[in-house]
């Protein structure tokens, strides 16, 4: 089976890579040019993961916005407190409203 490209690994197998670097480092057991070789790697990975990840959290904040361009709310309890403040504004500022200080 030939082995994946680098852009093609899932998250998960960039994170199992970065375990074994660090189980490695932490060993005591490599050389100085195998510690040196395996923190590149696991250098490597970490970026691959946070690049994942990155790209994972604008997908779901591009999911969120909805067509205000602002974030949606994730819950009914949310969404009616906030729809309950823009209301209040409306009303503090056609001066129906009462002001809480």
């Amino acid at each position: 089976m030939a082995k994946k490209d680098e852009k093609e690994k899932k998250f998960e197998e960039h994170l199992e890579s970065l375990e074994k670097s660090v189980s490695s480092l932490e060993s005591g057991e490599l050389g100085l040019e195998e510690s040196l070789q395996t923190y590149e790697e696991g250098v490597a990975a970490l970026k691959k993961c946070h690049e994942i990840l990155d790209r994972a959290e604008k997908k779901v904040q591009i999911l969120l916005k909805g067509d205000s361009g602002e974030l949606e709310p994730q819950t009914f309890e949310v969404k009616k407190a906030v729809d309950k403040e823009k209301e209040d504004r409306k009303k503090h500022q056609a001066g129906e409203g009462e002001i809480d200080f």
